[in-house]
């Protein structure tokens, strides 16, 4: 793409300090900040996990962007957009909010550590939410950098079911991979939820076996580059997406620790 590279879209898992400190929330913390201090425009998602405190984030909601509905397994899920700012950074972070994927306390897992059984309709939620969010803002990114599992249902749709819309016409998926796939599985119908529009079953088929890592790959399938993110990321993902031939940033543990990767990481998307 080159120098036509003007708007990153950001669809984050985690950013700190919205959630603790960790390698992904720091990226999605300081990546965009640093695509934007080298001439880009950026926007930034993330789901509003019940966690995060409302009150000490200053989070309101945007009550022009909210107010439709989703439907997922026959159920309208009212979607509800919020935003805060983070000073230091002269960045907006818009949370994807709805009171029955989004409220509990903890993220991923219940109280017994077992992982929530409607986790793929949140990750469903959370894609299509942050599509018709970017629609009604009438933004048209030229990367969408997907970070975190939870992300990874956003290139299937992008691909197959909104690839018409002018607003989304041009857009390049960029998908970081880490150590953060789930060893749980999704429900047996994981699939089938997630037809939508222009998605199909053969789009969708490596989830007849509806492992995290299967979901990462589907990610990988739709994608037009991959990033590494971390050093722990499963070496049948990382021979997965070598094999398909697709544009690949290794982990560079150092670049992350110097700050370096901001670079690394703008240079990839303006060669895609």
């Amino acid at each position: 793409m080159g120098n036509s590279v003007k708007r990153v879209l950001f669809v984050n898992s985690e950013i700190f300090p919205y959630l603790p400190e960790s390698p992904i929330a720091n990226i999605g913390r300081y990546l965009p900040q640093g695509i934007q201090e080298r001439k880009k425009e950026i926007r930034s998602f993330m789901p509003r996990y019940g966690c995060i405190n409302e009150r000490k984030n200053q989070l309101h909601e945007v009550i022009r962007l909210s107010g439709m509905n989703i439907i997922i397994n026959d159920v309208d899920r009212p979607l509800v957009i919020k935003v805060a700012s983070i000073s230091a950074a002269r960045m907006q972070v818009y949370f994807i909010d709805n009171e029955d994927y989004f409220h509990r306390k903890s993220i991923y897992h219940d109280a017994d550590g077992q992982f929530f059984k409607d986790n793929g309709e949140r990750a469903i939620f959370f894609a299509r939410g942050v599509l018709e969010t970017v629609k009604k803002l009438r933004w048209a990114p030229d990367i969408i950098h997907c970070q975190g599992w939870i992300s990874q249902i956003l290139p299937v749709y992008l691909k197959k079911a909104y690839i018409d819309d002018p607003i989304f016409s041009n857009s390049k998926i960029v998908l970081s991979l880490y150590d953060d796939i789930p060893s749980a599985d999704f429900p047996a119908d994981f699939k089938e939820r997630i037809l939508f529009g222009g998605v199909t079953e053969k789009d969708v088929e490596l989830l007849a076996d509806p492992t995290g890592i299967n979901l990462a790959k589907m990610a990988a399938s739709h994608a037009d580059g991959i990033i590494f993110g971390s050093a722990g990321v499963a070496q049948e993902i990382e021979d997965f997406c070598k094999d398909r031939g697709l544009p690949c940033l290794d982990y560079n543990e150092a670049s992350i620790q110097d700050g370096s990767y901001i670079d690394e990481y703008n240079s990839f998307y303006d060669n895609l």
